[in-house]
């Protein structure tokens, strides 16, 4: 199967730090930035200032939405309530892909503020695409999950690679793929990148995040969205644009911000490969 992509080009997170210079600098869709993206929790039933910002951006950019709270491997029941919330921004501001990570943040007490991994089981197959094809009726839309970073897995019954392919095939939706969790994941769990990029189901990659990460050791990388795209992640997109073309690529950034004409040279980077890739 193919994707067709509902955005094109090089995307940015779009974080509140970044909005005054973007909104002063205005450079124009296609022009560097192909699309924004944001998490729908940091902007559902926002009003005010904040609200209209968010709708100038709306209006000018195509968007896409990453979402935080889902929590699709929870031990507790689904918020379906929370979903419908996200279904009514989503229709409310035109967007059409939302995307998540494969992890879940909360069990019957609450939030747990992280995104924890999932066990790679066969019953944490079943259990999760069950969960992914309800919020896909919820939402009238398939969502596209994230291959995440982890730091220590619980039970491995399958590989990493296994298990993410098994949960995307059987819920029938699609795939965010992440390039820095891939090289994050690599090093921290001893493997091969290229090796385990290949045993993805790449054909079902809606779109791809990119972004840099902190060396807490040799043998230890913390994804923290707090640096510089590494040298290794752009060698692993350009593998990926040899697979599938330049599929539609998104800069995260999500503190430690430099000036936005630095981010902009890393915007500048991937639309360059992109359309070498063409």
């Amino acid at each position: 199967m193919s994707i067709t992509p509902h955005v094109r080009g090089a995307g940015l997170g779009l974080r509140r730090a970044l909005t005054e210079e973007l909104l002063a600098t205005s450079p124009a869709p296609g022009e560097g930035i192909g699309f924004l993206e944001i998490a729908p929790e940091n902007w559902i039933g926002v009003g005010g200032s904040f609200g209209k910002t968010l709708r100038a951006f709306t209006e000018r950019y195509p968007f896409v939405c990453h979402g935080l709270s889902l929590s699709i491997g929870s031990p507790a029941a689904l918020d379906e309530g929370f979903v419908k919330q996200v279904k009514t921004f989503l229709d409310t501001h035109g967007i059409k892909d939302y995307t998540e990570h494969l992890t879940f943040c909360s069990d019957s007490r609450g939030h747990l503020y992280d995104l924890m991994p999932i066990p790679f089981t066969e019953e944490a197959v079943h259990y999760v695409a069950a969960r992914v094809k309800r919020v896909q009726e919820i939402l009238e839309r398939r969502i596209a999950l994230e291959n995440a970073s982890y730091y220590t897995p619980l039970a491995t019954d399958l590989s990493e690679h296994q298990f993410i392919k098994a949960v995307i095939e059987e819920a029938d939706c699609d795939l965010l793929l992440d390039v820095n969790n891939i090289i994050v994941n690599s090093i921290n769990h001893r493997y091969q990148p290229e090796v385990f990029l290949n045993a993805l189901p790449l054909e079902r990659t809606r779109y791809i995040h990119i972004a840099g990460h902190y060396k807490e050791a040799e043998d230890l990388r913390v994804d923290t969205h707090g640096d510089d795209v590494g040298e290794p992640a752009w060698a692993l997109l350009q593998k990926v644009y040899a697979r599938l073309g330049p599929v539609p690529t998104l800069l995260e950034r999500d503190f430690n911000f430099p000036p936005l004409a630095e981010l902009m040279g890393e915007i500048t980077r991937i639309n360059g490969m992109q359309k070498a890739a063409a």
